[in-house]
């Protein structure tokens, strides 16, 4: 179907490859108990839907540029249909926090740098291919809940106008494409809220993800699974995860088996 996402290669010659990272031991900050947990999860499900797994710890925020740099130059990339690109670590509004990170200010890595090493300009093999990222971080200090009464508030924001489509294009023989097309993202919060992570059985998001995917993998869309892990979180107020950057063309089936 047109829209879905093709698979074009069998099995046995596709090479799917996913990048994990994982930031535990830090400088200044406190470790991330239970982390271990959560790669040894995600790994496992990543290799059972196909991927092999490029894995690195506690890396600075160059130290994570450099390797997704690496990553996106991989020639497997060519004969893949899509990638996961995971990210574990500490994190602020402003991003995830590298090894040596003291605060806001100092090493941490912009969200923006991932889209930017995948997107269709830099990374060409995998253009027009799913790539999934997921965000396991904190992404402030905030609790994700609040207290509500049953009245209601007046002020109601007013709808926006869209841009419509200018009329004035013309058709070129150079090929013009979307400089950032077919991510989807997965967060673990909400801006400026916290996630939550047990030392014994690792993040509650990153467990809630792993369960979802093994369930509905063989039946749903990528982004209705995300919902689905969404919901979840209906009985856990401090947390709720966010689809956000999300520009998948089609749906996207994992297809598990095949």
């Amino acid at each position: 179907s047109s829209q879905i996402y093709p698979i074009h290669l069998p099995r046995e010659t596709r090479t799917r490859r996913a990048l994990l990272i994982c930031n535990i031991e830090f400088e200044n900050l406190g470790r991330r108990n239970g982390a271990e947990v959560d790669v040894a999860g995600m790994t496992k499900l990543l290799e059972g839907l196909g991927y092999m797994v490029d894995t690195h710890y506690n890396l600075t925020s160059q130290g994570m540029a450099t390797v997704m740099k690496d990553f996106a130059d991989r020639e497997e990339h060519w004969t893949s249909d899509s990638t996961f690109l995971v990210f574990m670590s500490h994190g602020l509004r402003a991003g995830l926090c590298g090894t040596e990170s003291r605060g806001g200010t100092t090493d941490i890595l912009s969200l923006d740098t991932i889209y930017e090493k995948f997107n269709n300009q830099n990374c060409r093999a995998l253009m027009g291919k799913p790539k999934v990222v997921i965000i396991q971080a904190c992404r402030g200090g905030k609790r994700g809940s609040v207290l509500v009464s049953d009245s209601t508030d007046p002020a109601a924001p007013a709808p926006g106008s869209a841009d419509a489509f200018s009329e004035e294009l013309e058709a070129d023989k150079i090929c013009e494409i979307h400089l950032e097309s077919d991510f989807a993202t997965l967060c673990a919060s909400t801006p400026d809220t916290l996630s939550w992570r047990s030392p014994e059985k690792g993040s509650i998001f990153i467990q809630q993800l792993i369960e979802q995917l093994r369930n509905h993998a063989c039946d749903s869309s990528l982004q209705e699974i995300f919902r689905k892990v969404q919901c979840t979180f209906e009985n856990f107020p401090r947390q709720l995860p966010s689809q956000e950057r999300t520009t998948l063309l089609r749906k996207f089936y994992l297809f598990p088996g095949h």
